[in-house]
């Protein structure tokens, strides 16, 4: 504080006391109801503060904001501390308010605003002031990792006030990773560690970190790692056509799927090269047939090879006659019409068959049943069944 401060501040205190001496002796009395107001202030670091103080009644009493060290920075319109970062906004019988422009973390605090009645009456706002979390770092990316490896990935951010959120992505997924939090003086540095067994589908996988913060008002800072994988390749033979004829034209493509991309591939015929390249062109990791003929029947396979391991598929090739092609197309076709109307008919009796016995189900007598209860033998039974009908009924067996 230089000279002029000092005198301004020591005339103030000064001030304040007579006030006191002349209140205890009846010569100043303060108007009920006199209370100063504020609100309590929150502001991003860096940003600048507004600090108001309001009285409904007063009779031109001014009013003073003091900081945290109870220095004061504005009595009335004058200014009590040099700080260029200070400024009067508004100064009246029924306000003041100030502005601090550039805000750190020292600012923060208990600010007070007095009103010199008798009694001084005073009111407290708190300062709060936000730590801005720095944009975030992720360490323990291995270039290149090799599948099946096992990595930790950390994301860390300095300085945030509250302690920031940390949140991972894997593309557009949230993942969850572990959070740590350790406080450095009135800040935080935030950790968050993700755990990965990497496999060839994190290839290109892009791992974000997004920082969580209430002093981030509008996009939250992020990092982005693109995650390389290098695996063993992976082959298989795609062809067309389906049924290969002579004559035809008959592509074999070779799809390897490895990192580093295994180029280029190797195509064989029954263990041995290629018996014929003017009908056999090979053209990256295709094997073009301009031509086919039954020489061409065989097993080709195609051979990729990187640094991690060596893959390879096979296609037995089989060349038709279009003729025989056509006639036995025909054959299987008549075979297959005979078939249908086959199974059509039996369905058919089937069904009028059961039509059949379920209207004509009905019972009937068996001679045992009409006279065997009685007669002492067979042909007694069979004389006796035809007079007793009458207990027929007791004794009858169904058929459908």
């Amino acid at each position: 504080m230089n000279l002029k401060s000092h005198l301004i501040f020591t005339l103030y205190t000064v001030y304040g006391i007579l006030l006191k001496v002349m209140a205890s002796k009846g010569k100043v009395r303060g108007i009920s109801g006199q209370y100063p107001l504020v609100q309590n202030v929150t502001v991003t670091e860096g940003g600048t503060a507004n600090m108001t103080c309001r009285v409904e009644y007063n009779d031109n009493t001014s009013l003073q904001w003091s900081n945290p060290a109870q220095q004061t920075l504005f009595f009335g319109d004058k200014k009590a501390l040099r700080d260029n970062r200070i400024e009067l906004v508004r100064a009246s019988w029924a306000e003041l308010t100030i502005s601090i422009s550039d805000v750190t973390l020292s600012d923060e605090g208990m600010y007070t605003c007095s009103l010199f009645t008798m009694p001084v009456r005073t009111a407290k706002a708190y300062l709060t002031v936000l730590g801005v979390p720095q944009k975030p770092e992720i360490d323990g990316f291995t270039k290149p990792a090799v599948e099946g490896d096992h990595i930790t990935l950390t994301c860390m951010t300095h300085g945030s006030k509250p302690a920031a959120d940390l949140r991972w992505f894997r593309n557009e997924k949230e993942v969850k990773g572990a959070k740590e939090v350790n406080a450095s003086g009135k800040t935080f540095t935030v950790r968050s560690s993700l755990q990965l067994h990497v496999d060839r589908n994190d290839d290109g996988v892009a791992y974000t970190c997004k920082v969580d913060h209430v002093a981030l008002t509008q996009t939250p800072q992020q990092a982005t790692e693109v995650l390389e994988v290098h695996y063993a390749p992976r082959v298989e033979i795609v062809h067309s056509p389906a049924v290969p004829q002579e004559g035809q034209y008959l592509k074999l493509e070779c799809v390897s799927k490895g990192n580093p991309s295994p180029d280029p591939v190797m195509w064989t015929k029954d263990g041995s090269e290629l018996p014929d390249l003017d009908r056999m062109i090979v053209e990256g990791r295709d094997l073009t047939f301009t031509s086919l003929n039954k020489t061409d029947n065989g097993t080709y396979r195609c051979e990729a090879t990187n640094h991690l391991g060596t893959s390879s598929a096979e296609y037995i090739l089989y060349v038709y006659d279009p003729n025989a092609l056509g006639q036995h197309g025909t054959d299987h076709a008549l075979i297959g019409g005979v078939v249908a109307v086959v199974v059509f008919v039996t369905l058919c009796l089937i069904i009028v068959l059961g039509r059949y016995l379920a209207r004509h189900k009905g019972t009937y007598l068996t001679n045992e049943a009409k006279g065997a209860d009685d007669a002492p033998d067979a042909d007694t039974a069979i004389i006796n069944a035809e007079g007793n009908h009458a207990h027929a009924e007791e004794k009858k067996e169904y058929f459908i």
